[in-house]
Order: structure tokens, then sequence, then C-alpha cells
């Protein structure tokens, strides 16, 4: 490694290290949703307005190089989808419990434009913030405040700003374990119901300084606390208890969901020696290192919103970062925003600080990737080149996920039966996802090589990084690229467990280009999302469907050994749009309950076909 102290206070890299593309690395970016940042730019637009700016930004990011979208769906006990817990944003339609008209769910659509582009969507949630400006906007009925106000902690404002003295901010208390619990459902719900690939909490856990908690919560303290030396250890672990109750739900709820949290980035003043600043342990009360020895999160993402060389030195807080992980994933968070004249806040960062950033943590063993702030800063911004830069540098190439050694390692059964046919759109590739093995893949990752003369060898194929054409959700997918007239190209797929463990690969396919012309226009799929629930079952299994438009439609159980063992639904037949839940009892055609087991769930909705395990309880 090559590394250079400039004037700038940031170390520079060589080419060689920045050029460096690993096959698995995290590339998040947040999207905000409260106040409007980033989606929808106006909570005031038409739904038609709000999804055409989604797919814009959603676009933006697949272009950039980006693998991983934290939508905030849940800002201010509200909520960014269909809730049967909590009215909808404000931030959606203007008037909070106001559902969009016409009716649309934006965790849905943002998850499937997120998985057609290759990207996973994680559901980022603020856990205890209830209003986030008391008396600046009206409450719905169905507010928790509304709904529970012995769970609502009002707290003053305490900073030098004389427009705000007097205010308050609501949270909902973390000293009520009913309270937690509340939250803890709501999250499940979003597990079972929505395909989502992780849950995600930003910072806020108790109040910031200028709402610094004094002697509010008091009152909770005297009723609830057990063994804790003092008021702050026994916030801290009203947060520990918390955490850990969410993480057990949702590993039982669907294990394969990621559960992380982007903590503030300074742990404690002071730590490690030279910085100074607020701290996440005694101003926040939350204690991420905690968090990872009780193996409660898969990862953390500390919000590093500093250069080198700074009070906060964004090198010596990522170094310390991991040597407190210990192998657990740490993705530092990287204020974009404060490379855009536009949105900077503070110093305007040098062009060469981010790029310094990320080549940073790629010769750092233990940072795995970055996660953006924000969203919009990548896609139309002005931020001194970045966008470009990541473009034909950093992630020139495509990226899967990065793996964790500490969750389910077992590689799945290889995708079966590929095949590629040339059509008006482009290549069509079709592919049988594997019905047997311990671990089942939920994603599938698409290669393609340029035939070199030589023998091609499939495992050289998904060895190189260069030839990662896109991670697909759905046992197919369309080729759209103009490729070279008169040339071959070899396709392989393999599978990717929810951890990113891969699969060996499909049978190779060689293709002859006889036409360059492509259509480009994109697939518009009549099943917007799907969910089976409780998974695991033990009395009744739900399938939920929500259908963009009348379709025809026909759900299987299959067993491992390919067998179909019962249809729900019935015969094939045809449904409107709008949603639809099919019960299972468990039972197979016979009318005698299926052994305990894993079966697949295999849904076909007009060209559509997906599948999803189910396990079944004694």
């Amino acid at each position: 490694m090559v590394v250079l102290l400039v004037a700038a206070g940031f170390p520079v890299f060589s080419n060689a290290v920045q050029a460096r593309q690993p096959k698995y690395e995290m590339r998040g970016a947040w999207v905000t949703t409260v106040y409007n940042p980033d989606w929808p730019l106006s909570r005031f637009a038409p739904p038609s307005a709000q999804l055409a700016d989604m797919t814009t930004l959603f676009d933006g990011l697949a272009d950039t190089g980006i693998n991983a979208v934290f939508f905030q769906v849940r800002s201010e006990a509200d909520a960014m989808y269909a809730s049967p817990f909590e009215p909808w944003s404000r931030f959606l339609t203007g008037t909070q419990g106001r559902a969009p008209n016409p009716f649309y769910d934006p965790l849905a659509e943002a998850i499937r434009l997120a998985h057609e582009r290759g990207m996973e969507l994680h559901a980022w949630i603020n856990p205890f913030r209830a209003v986030s400006a008391v008396g600046r906007a009206g409450l719905a009925s169905s507010h928790l405040v509304s709904e529970h106000p012995e769970w609502i902690l009002d707290v003053t404002y305490k900073g030098t700003d004389d427009d705000l003295k007097g205010s308050t901010v609501t949270i909902i208390n973390p000293g009520i374990p009913e309270a937690r619990s509340w939250i803890t459902a709501v999250i499940a719900d979003i597990v079972s119901r929505y395909r989502v690939d992780g849950i995600h909490f930003d910072d806020y856990f108790y109040p910031y300084p200028s709402y610094s908690i004094g002697l509010e919560d008091e009152e909770t303290f005297n009723t609830y606390r057990t063994t804790q030396a003092s008021i702050e250890d026994w916030r801290r672990d009203n947060i520990n208890q918390f955490m850990d109750e969410v993480s057990t739900t949702i590993r039982a709820v669907d294990p394969g969901v990621r559960f992380g949290v982007s903590p503030f980035g300074i742990w404690t003043n002071g730590v490690p020696q030279g910085i100074v600043g607020l701290d996440a342990y005694n101003v926040l009360y939350a204690d991420p290192l905690t968090w990872m020895a009780e193996e409660t999160v898969d990862y953390l993402a500390p919000q590093l919103y500093w250069a080198f060389g700074s009070g906060q030195d964004f090198g010596l807080l990522a170094d310390w970062w991991v040597e407190q992980a210990q192998g657990t994933h740490i993705y530092p968070g990287i204020a974009v925003y404060r490379v855009d004249p536009s949105t900077a806040t503070g110093t305007l960062y040098f062009p060469e600080e981010i790029p310094a950033q990320i080549s940073f943590g790629r010769t750092t063993q233990g940072i795995d990737g970055n996660l953006f702030f924000r969203a919009r800063n990548l896609g139309p911004a002005t931020n001194q080149g970045l966008t470009a830069r990541l473009q034909s540098d950093f992630y020139r190439y495509k990226a899967i996920t990065p793996y964790m050694t500490y969750r389910d390692t077992w590689p799945p059964d290889a995708p079966e039966s590929l095949t590629v046919s040339e059509t008006s759109d482009g290549r069509f590739l079709r592919w049988d996802p594997p019905l047997t093995g311990f671990t089942l893949a939920n994603r599938f990752a698409i290669y393609r090589a340029p035939d070199d003369g030589s023998p091609p060898d499939p495992r050289a194929i998904t060895n190189d990084v260069a030839n990662l054409l896109h991670i697909s959700w759905e046992p197919e997918w369309t080729d759209r690229e103009a490729l070279e007239l008169g040339s071959t190209y070899h396709y392989v797929v393999t599978g990717l467990t929810p951890n990113s463990i891969e699969s060996n690969e499909t049978n190779l396919v060689s293709v002859g280009i006889q036409s360059t012309g492509v259509d480009p226009r994109p697939v518009d799929p009549a099943l917007v999302e799907w969910s089976v629930y409780p998974n695991p079952a033990q009395d009744v299994a739900r399938i939920r469907l929500q259908l963009r438009r009348a379709a025809e439609v026909d759900v299987r159980v299959v067993d491992m050994l390919g067998r179909v063992v019962a249809q729900p639904l019935g015969a094939s037949s045809g449904r409107s749009a709008g949603g639809l839940e099919i019960p299972w009892d468990l039972r197979a055609q016979s009318g005698q309950r299926v052994a305990p087991g894993v079966y697949q769930i295999s849904v076909r909705v007009g060209t559509q076909h997906l599948s999803r395990p189910l396990v079944v309880l004694h």
C-alpha cells in the first residue's frame, strides 16, 4: 500500500489500490424521507409523480454502482407503507394518516424497483422518535401519542436557540417494556409481509443534546429499575434489551433478514485518544459495543461524517471501530452531502476526500464497504465529480453484498437448466431454482464472459468480477445490452443465500450475437410484492399477493422432491388488481396434514414465476 500524508490532511493511495475491485462489498445509500430531502421531493405531488421520481432516483443509484438501498419507512411512529399499526406518514401525502390516492405502497414499490435493478432493499426505521416537531403538524387520531399517551415522553429543548426555547420533542419512552414490544411488533410485521433484505436503525435512541434528557423519565426509572446503579445505566440497559428483542424477533420471523445500526461515530469522548466530540454512550445511551459482543447486530455502520486530519479523524475512528468489532462487519457511514456545495454543512470536502475514505476502507481488514448519506447526493447532484469517479473507477464492476462468517455459511444447491433465447428485448435467461439443499438461494448472480478462443471455464468466469452482470431476485432476466455483432458470449448463473453465500454454477450457455437490435423498454410485472406468513408455520400459512394489474394467478406448494402437494388457490384463475390473501391449512390435496419439513411456495402471476421456502413445524 502506498500512503502519503498531504497538506489537505487525507491520505492518497496508489492507483492500484483505488482500482482494486472486490467481488463482495457493501455499497449502500440512505434514502431519507423525513422532511423529503431524498424522496418524495414533494409530499403534495400525485402518486404518479412520486413513483416517477423514485424510479429516477433508483435508476441513478444503480447506475452509480450502489447495491443496497436503505429506505426510510418509519420516521416518527408513522409509515411509508400500508401499516396495520401506525398512520401514513405526513411526508408522503401532506397529512398524517391520509393514504395516497390513487393508492400505492411506497415500500412495496421500493422493493420492486431495487430488486429489478439488482439492489437490496433495507427498511430503515427510527425506533423511538414519535413526533419530530410538536405543534408543527396535526397528528392522526390513530397515532401512538393518542393511542398510548402513557408511553410518551416529552423532552424539553435545552439549546441556545431562543426561537426553540420551551419547545419539546416527543419520543416513545424506551424504559417502558410494553412500548418497546410495540415497536418490535411493528418490525415483525414489516419482515413478515415485505420482501426486505434487512432492518436498519440510525443513531436516534434517547434524544440529542439540544433536547438532552434530564430527569424527565425519573418516574419510569423508579417504576421499572432492577439492579442498575444509576439512571444512565438503566437507560443503556433499556436500549440493550430492546435491541435483543428486535434481533430475536427478526431471526424468528425470517432468519435471512439482516439487522444493523448506524450509531453516532464517536462511542465516547476521548476514545480513541485525540478524538473529541459528542458521544453515543453518555448522551444517546447507546452501547454498540455491547450489541456486537452479544451478537444482536449483524453489522454496524458508524456515522463517520468527518474528514481525515480533523478533531474527529476519519481514519482513527474507522480503525477504532474495526478493533472493537472483532470480526463483526463494519461499513463506515460516509458524508456524501459534504462534497456537494448545495448541501454541505461545515467545511466543504476536497474532491479527493471521499475517494481517499473508500480506498482506506479497501485496504483495512474488517471494513467491508460503505454507506453513503444521502442518496440524492449521488444522483442529480453537483458532487465535484464523485459520481463519475465511482462509475469509472471504484464501482466500475458490480459487487455482491458481503457475506458474514458468523451467519449461516452453508452454500445453496446450484440452479439448473439455464437457457438463453433471443427475443426482441434482448437475450432472455431462464433457469430453475434448486428445490433441495440445506439452505436455499433467495437471489441469483448472472455472469457473462466474452469468448477468448479458449475452452470456457465456468469457475473462471464467476471468479472474475468483470463478468458479474446482474443480481436477480427472480429465476429469469433479460440481458438488454447491445453486444458486438458476430461475437460469442458465455453465460452462467449461481444462487446466493441471504448471507451472500454462492452456489456452484449452472450449465454454461454460449450465445452467438446475431442481432444488436434491443428494445430497452422495462418490463412491468403484474406482481408488486408477496409474502408468506407466518414462516415457520404451525397451523396455517397465509400467502399474500399485491397485484399491480389483473393477471392469471397460480399458487402451488412443492415438496423437496419437486412434487406438487397442494394448490391453496385451486386451479389457476384470473384475478383483478389489488391485495389477495390465500390461506393454506398445511394439508395436502389428499386432505392429510403434510409432514414437518421445508416446502417451496411456487407462485406464477402472468409471466412471472417466483418461489419461496416455507418451514412447516410439528
